[in-house]
């Protein structure tokens, strides 16, 4: 195992939750240029930074009084493992086939699964149980 290639992975994660809503076109940069971001639980699938870029801006602007709870991450020397718990109100339909509607305050606990290539996110699989509060 090699612990630099995991620090790096873990880096390239703790950087990508920090940009993700508020600097979409740096985030991107995090990920390799084949990407692909799904999401079971919504039966969302995006390939691409252009249309990954655009679920995280449609996600972004339909989103207030977001909350982070993390509750543990590790990696690999190709995954990163994420579970967090996010509270915040939706405001609008950016969150495609979402558990709610608009105005709700929601719980939602994600368990993310990257799969990572060359320091940078090669596929983002986000499984997601949604609660309105």
């Amino acid at each position: 195992m090699n612990p630099s290639i995991i620090q790096t992975n873990l880096a390239v994660v703790d950087n990508h939750f920090r940009l993700e809503l508020s600097n979409v076109d740096d985030a991107l940069k995090l990920y390799t240029d084949d990407a692909v971001w799904e999401c079971p639980a919504r039966g969302l699938r995006f390939t691409g930074k252009e249309e990954i870029g655009n679920n995280y801006r449609a996600m972004a602007a339909s989103l207030c009084d977001l909350e982070i709870f993390p509750i543990d991450r590790f990696a690999t020397e190709d995954r990163v493992v994420d579970d967090t718990i996010v509270r915040f109100t939706l405001t609008g339909n950016g969150f495609k086939n979402a558990h709610a509607t608009p105005g709700s305050k929601i719980e939602l606990h994600l368990a993310h699964i990257f799969e990572m290539r060359d320091g940078k996110i090669a596929k983002e699989k986000s499984f997601e149980l949604w609660r309105t509060l």
